[in-house]
């Protein structure tokens, strides 16, 4: 394969996978700000964010069950449908999202709305995620896995500044009073525009040769019949499950405490306006974007566990400097905390992709990627912002919420830890070992 195939590949994911991101973290950005105030307005304020944060994390309990749809057809029948399919899905969702009336319009209807279309996100989301890193990382070359599966990566960040941002600028340019009537509705509607630009970039690239050729030798042997691959996952792969989930689980919860709970805390409690959490988290996600392919491409130099147990050590311990830093208020220290703690984010996510996609054989791959990815989703993002809130609310103190994000990095650690060292392998090396 040429290098321009691959740059074209890598530049499909990254696009796709940041335009999904972009919806699914609307979504979560939307819920600090405005969906507690149109679709919960019968409840004080932290009661109705914490509802808003309840659809919110529907939406991660939908993912495991995309993953393993998604994942099951994505080993059997190919990566790239699978993918086209996961973008259509997820923008019609949050098209749809910006035309909801609210409760003050159809009463419990409107939240009722909410709630399946979240699902609907989730579910889409959740057959992205491997299928976008396992196209990549299925046409990298073994030296440069890490750094090329991590664009995909970079995805999520990226889509998560195109949303901050573009909220960012409607509030900056609104009063509260039309942004909460009609401009927040406005970055829903633009997904269509978005979702038909990765349609278009992602459907000249071709399906993976690695999943071609075991393909063909999986209809040699058995004239194409097999078990279902999540099965086959839960049978013989409970190792690289466990390690993949382990990976997971400090990663996620922490990104979701900075991304989403720290918001509300900013705006609801500090009394940070809204417009400067934003801009922190702004710059918390470009300095996510350089990091992730870098320390990705660290870990293709000295390996995935040094680069992975480094970045959930960090983590572990920046909890509580985070939130001290963030109770002061001041921008400059507001920044300081995104930033600092976003790049330690991205020691664990940039290698992730390559790490858990090397965890198992091509066969199943996309499930057992998926699974470990998205199911460790239900215990660790969707409740991490309620947990956070739920710590403050019943203490009033942030030392609660640093030391869940200690305990749970601890586990992402000793995970990374644990596993064996992937860098350099080819998938035929692995699909030997399986």
């Amino acid at each position: 394969m040429s290098g321009h195939d691959l740059k074209r590949v890598a530049a499909a994911s990254l696009v796709g996978t940041a335009i999904e991101w972009y919806d699914f973290f609307l979504y979560g950005a939307a819920a600090a700000l405005v969906f507690n105030k149109l679709f919960f307005p019968q409840e004080e304020p932290l009661v109705g964010t914490m509802l808003a944060f309840g659809t919110y994390a529907l939406g991660f309990f939908a993912r495991p069950v995309g993953g393993i749809i998604f994942g099951h057809f994505g080993d059997r029948i190919g990566r790239k449908a699978l993918l086209m399919l996961s973008l259509v899905l997820m923008g019609l969702a949050t098209f749809a999202i910006g035309l909801l009336p609210t409760y003050d319009q159809v009463g419990i209807w409107a939240p009722v709305m909410l709630v399946a279309l979240r699902l609907l996100q989730g579910f889409a989301v959740g057959g992205e995620w491997g299928g976008a890193v396992l196209l990549v990382a299925e046409y990298s070359p073994p030296a440069r896995r890490g750094f090329w599966a991590s664009w995909p990566q970079v995805g999520v960040p990226l889509g998560n500044l195109l949303a901050a941002g573009l909220l960012a600028i409607l509030s900056a340019l609104q009063s509260d009073e039309a942004f909460l009537s009609w401009g927040w509705r406005v970055p829903f509607l633009l997904s269509a525009v978005l979702v038909g630009i990765g349609y278009w970039v992602r459907i000249a690239v071709a399906e993976s040769p690695v999943f071609a050729e075991q393909r063909r030798r999986d209809q040699q042997r058995s004239g194409g019949h097999r078990e279902a691959p999540g099965v086959e996952v839960l049978r013989e792969h409970r190792r690289g499950l466990a390690i993949g989930m382990g990976l997971r689980l400090g990663e996620n919860i922490s990104y979701y405490v900075i991304t989403a709970f720290s918001i509300t805390y900013l705006t609801e409690v500090v009394g940070v306006s809204r417009g400067a959490a934003l801009n922190a988290v702004l710059a918390g996600a470009a300095a996510a974007c350089v990091a992730i392919p870098a320390l990705a491409a660290l870990s293709d130099r000295v390996g995935r566990r040094p680069v992975y147990a480094i970045g959930a050590a960090g983590m572990s311990l920046w909890g509580f400097a985070f939130f001290r830093l963030l109770s002061v208020g001041s921008s400059p220290l507001l920044l300081a905390a995104f930033v600092v703690g976003l790049v330690l984010h991205g020691a664990m996510y940039g290698p992730q992709a390559a790490f858990i996609a090397e965890l198992f054989p091509t066969r199943v791959r996309y499930s057992g990627a998926s699974i470990a990815y998205q199911v460790t989703s239900i215990f660790a993002g969707s409740l991490a912002p309620i947990i956070a809130l739920a710590l403050f609310r019943q203490t009033g103190s942030t030392t609660p919420i640093a030391v869940y994000m200690f305990a749970t990095c601890a586990i992402s650690t000793t995970a990374a830890v644990l596993a064996r060292e992937t860098r350099g392998k080819t998938f035929a090396d692995i699909d030997a070992r399986a």
